[in-house]
């Protein structure tokens, strides 16, 4: 029987533990099983009326065709116009492009700036895609570690005795994803002065800029224009998940580059997707409400579940930004894959291992979910270590 051989990088490539938990948990569910799951980053709300009513109004409108691959102006226009608004940065339309969820806009940002070999700074804990896609662009990621009791602050030394002739860029994250860690000014400030200083591109991901509590969010871009490319989207602050539209600003070379790649594999992102998007980012009460309705409550969520799990016994720092928490759950078993194993099986509660993220001893819950899904887990895992809460 002939088999197909699959090229060395499409078998290098793991697949998403997130992904991979989710489906575990969707599977069981399905087998008629009881999982709370608190695995997947997405918010238990629907999309804005305003943005469902934009994205009605642009299929009766007939703005079902095919678009510029970078993106409609009106959208990229209204994007260059949040940036000026809500960051102090000053893009032109034409610096910005418009992709299918932020995932795509850092592939394409990877492919454009990576040469086999080049090194990219990642800090750790980090969200599971980005060594990935480094790898898959024949780059080699970098972890630098933080760590818990710093706040997962990142330290600029440590960041600097990682550099090597061969390092071409620095990833932030800032509101973290999985640690919800937002980095101070200073830090910003100081990872701008480095990679000015060492001739370094910078790719921020800013997705979960307005999931922010009791800290300031500011983007590094402020600090070093020319040096940053600036990712973002509509995916989490808006609750628009399913309608894929991510989007980047920058250097104008790179962002023609990066138009240049979506031309050859995806072209544009959804039509309709984008006109809604339109009316997400306009300054709006309609969209300024919905985003501090939704930052109440994932305060309150936040709140609830970094108690509840350090009253288990299962040391969680309070994250600054973003729905996730960190818990460690060595108590539990030392190895984080089998004390998630048990977790799911035994309590019902999918959780993601730390292991993809570099955070060993540790798994991600998300509790971008209800009150309600949030108590029920706490009592679930309070069975299996044999604390009430």
């Amino acid at each position: 029987m002939f088999e197909v051989h699959l090229s060395e990088k499409a078998r290098s490539l793991k697949p998403s533990s997130t992904l991979a938990v989710t489906a575990r948990a969707l599977e069981l569910q399905r087998q008629g099983v009881n999982v709370v799951s608190m695995a997947a980053g997405e918010p238990d709300f629907d999309t804005p009326d305003h943005v469902k009513e934009a994205a009605i109004a642009a299929i009766r409108a007939g703005r079902t065709k095919y678009t510029p691959v970078q993106g409609v102006p009106e959208l990229r226009q209204a994007i260059a116009d949040k940036f000026a608004r809500e960051n102090g940065l000053s893009y032109t339309a034409d610096q910005v492009t418009v992709s299918t969820g932020g995932k795509q806009a850092l592939f394409n940002a990877f492919f454009a700036l990576l040469d086999p070999g080049d090194e990219v700074i990642i800090p750790a804990p980090y969200w599971v895609s980005y060594p990935e896609m480094v790898a898959f662009a024949g780059g080699v990621p970098v972890p630098v570690d933080t760590r818990p009791e710093d706040g997962y602050d990142l330290d600029v030394d440590a960041v600097r005795a990682a550099l090597t002739p061969r390092t071409k860029a620095i990833v932030i994250n800032s509101p973290a994803n999985p640690t919800g860690a937002v980095y101070p000014e200073a830090t910003l400030r100081a990872i701008a002065d480095l990679a000015v200083e060492r001739g370094l591109v910078i790719v921020t991901d800013e997705m979960y800029e307005h999931i922010i509590y009791d800290a300031e969010h500011v983007s590094i871009a402020t600090f070093a224009p020319e040096h940053t490319l600036t990712i973002n989207g509509a995916s989490k602050a808006y609750a628009m998940t399913g309608w894929r539209i991510g989007y980047s600003a920058g250097p104008l070379p790179l962002i023609r580059a990066m138009n240049a790649i979506q031309g050859q594999s995806t072209s544009n992102a959804n039509s309709v997707a984008q006109w809604a998007t339109v009316a997400a980012l306009q300054d709006s009460p309609e969209s300024r409400a919905f985003i501090e309705r939704g930052r109440g409550l994932f305060r309150e969520r936040r709140d609830r579940i970094v108690a509840g799990l350090n009253e288990l016994g299962l040391p969680t720092p309070l994250p600054q930004g973003a729905f996730y928490v960190m818990a460690d759950t060595t108590s539990i078993n030392p190895d984080e894959l089998e004390a998630a194993r048990v977790i799911l099986d035994d309590a019902r509660v999918a959780v993601v291992p730390g292991t993809d993220f570099r955070a060993p001893g540790r798994v991600r819950l998300s509790y971008a979910t209800s009150l309600e899904k949030i108590e029920e887990a706490l009592a679930r895992i309070g069975k299996l270590t044999g604390v009430g809460v």
